[in-house]
């Protein structure tokens, strides 16, 4: 799984990344980190479904406005390739690595501060 892979990279914990790609909402990390990753799994799955209400739930957590535009972009974003690429009958596997890398090497980790 390319997300897994992803997170393995960009957590260096195997543990952490089974129970964050099982059922994040149970797994070790800030309750910010849990709001970010919920906004983004809503967005995904029921996008027109979003409400202001969920931008101020990501306020309340810490997040700026530029970091809620930030995640909104990238999860937008990798929704939008994820059809584009699985309508076609491709696969990100390896961009979304080298994303991760790239990731990485900024310096994102879980339970960084927000942005």
């Amino acid at each position: 799984m390319a997300h897994g892979r992803a997170a393995r990279e960009l957590t260096g914990n195997d543990s952490l990344t089974d129970v964050l790609v099982r059922d994040f909402r149970s797994a070790p990390i800030s309750d910010a980190d849990k709001a970010m990753l919920a906004y983004a799994e809503k967005l995904t799955l029921a996008p027109s479904e979003m409400r202001e209400e969920d931008v101020q739930v990501l306020r309340a957590h810490g997040f700026s406005d530029r970091a809620i535009l930030d995640m909104n972009l990238v999860a937008g974003i990798y929704n939008v390739l994820d059809r584009l690429v699985d309508g076609l009958g491709g696969e990100l596997h390896e961009w979304m690595h080298s994303e991760a890398e790239r990731l990485g090497i900024a310096g994102w980790k879980p339970g960084s501060p927000a942005g």
